[in-house]
């Protein structure tokens, strides 16, 4: 066969499981829809992602946590929820320093641009950039994958990471639910007068939701929450309008906002695949599970994810069993769907609770937080949940 393992899709988490394949003495092949130019220097594309210290592990493990330089590290101390016009907010974390700390905001294309430093020139892996996937096909002895450009490539195992809209899931035949939200979700870094003690804010206000997210200095990461057609007015304001919307909505905690990029708009689309497995095939990343920002969970469960898969790829290959063993993958999809399960299931129900603006959910949702807040025991299993996935 040309290959051991083709992955598609070469985002963070198709380039961490390749790079989490390093030195297994597979034939590794990954398969990009974009230019080596993007994979190698990134865009900036707005995104702020909130990692835990599993996946600071992972990524220190993959030798791309050195890669990136620390002035582009920003901590996370605590996290606080704040619901409506209440002065009353739930805090999640500790102290602030050292363990105790929520985890690291680190910029997306900073991640990604590691991940492809730390994967480029690995033995045994070849990436195949500018190239899309035009068939896909599985039996018991194989995986065979079309590109573009005519070529036919084979593996034993086919790991599909082409986003939560993929393609390649649904040439395998995998379902998924997918829930389009109706929203859009802008990002925008700001200065700010004031300090945010490196705290983030998660604040569900009437008609709108919005974060920020502490980055060093006086600097957040806007991230603003509203129905699409309402965001498209919002994103084409000029910076000096955009600054003083932004202020305005969060109420001028931080002080003046002036935006230091330009904004993104994502639409919000949440994904989970029926299936994490399929013939001598896998998903991971949004690719399996698409989850909502608001618990900013989605990049780690996507990394944590890869390292499951790649732990039971590299046991086999070392043993000289088969790499894509159906009780090998049943393995992956059962332990992954009990690591996201529950988490994407609470998440729709926060975000159910916390966006539906009429007066009973307003109310249940404020004694949802103030009951919390007198359970020590929920806010420490809340706090240990966001640290360690």
């Amino acid at each position: 066969m040309d290959y051991d393992v083709i992955v598609v899709g070469g985002g963070p988490t198709g380039l961490a499981f390749a790079r989490s394949l390093a030195g297994s003495g597979l034939r590794l092949a990954v398969v990009e829809r974009q230019a080596l130019d993007a994979l190698a220097d990134p865009a900036p594309d707005g995104r702020e992602i909130a990692l835990t210290h599993r996946s600071v592990g992972i990524l220190g493990d993959l030798g791309a946590w050195a890669r990136l330089d620390p002035a582009d590290i920003a901590p996370l101390r605590e996290a606080r929820v704040l619901n409506g016009s209440s002065r009353f907010a739930l805090t999640f974390g500790g102290t602030g320093s050292g363990g105790d700390r929520l985890g690291q905001l680190v910029s997306n294309h900073r991640i990604r641009r590691a991940l492809f430093q730390a994967a480029e020139g690995q033995n045994g892996l070849t990436l195949l950039a500018g190239q899309t996937v035009t068939d896909v096909r599985t039996d018991r002895d194989r995986a065979v994958v079309r590109l573009s450009d005519g070529r036919s490539l084979t593996a034993r195992l086919l790991v599909a990471s082409d986003s939560r809209l993929s393609e390649v899931r649904d040439r395998l035949g995998i379902g998924a639910s997918i829930n389009r939200l109706g929203q859009s979700m802008m990002v925008c870094r700001v200065a700010h007068d004031g300090e945010h003690g490196g705290v983030a804010t998660e604040w569900f206000e009437h008609g709108h939701t919005i974060a920020m997210l502490p980055l060093n200095g006086r600097m957040s990461s806007a991230v603003l929450t509203l129905p699409s057609a309402a965001m498209r007015q919002i994103a084409g304001l000029d910076p000096e309008a955009l600054g003083a919307e932004i202020t305005r909505r969060y109420r001028g905690r931080l002080g003046a906002m002036r935006p230091v990029e330009e904004p993104r708009v994502y639409p919000l689309v949440t994904t989970y695949a029926n299936h994490f497995a399929a013939t001598r095939a896998a998903l991971i990343g949004d690719t399996a599970v698409g989850m909502h920002p608001v618990t900013a969970h989605g990049f780690n469960f996507g990394l944590q994810g890869q390292a499951t898969l790649a732990r039971l790829v590299r046991e086999a290959a070392a043993k000289g069993r088969d790499i894509a063993a159906p009780l090998l993958l049943r393995r992956y999809e059962m332990t992954h769907r009990l690591a996201t399960r529950p988490l994407y299931t609470a998440t729709a129900l926060l975000v159910g609770l916390y966006t539906n603006d009429r007066p009973p959910m307003a109310l249940a949702r404020h004694a949802a937080l103030r009951a919390a807040a007198h359970l020590p025991l929920v806010r420490s299993t809340v706090t240990r949940m966001l640290m360690q996935h």
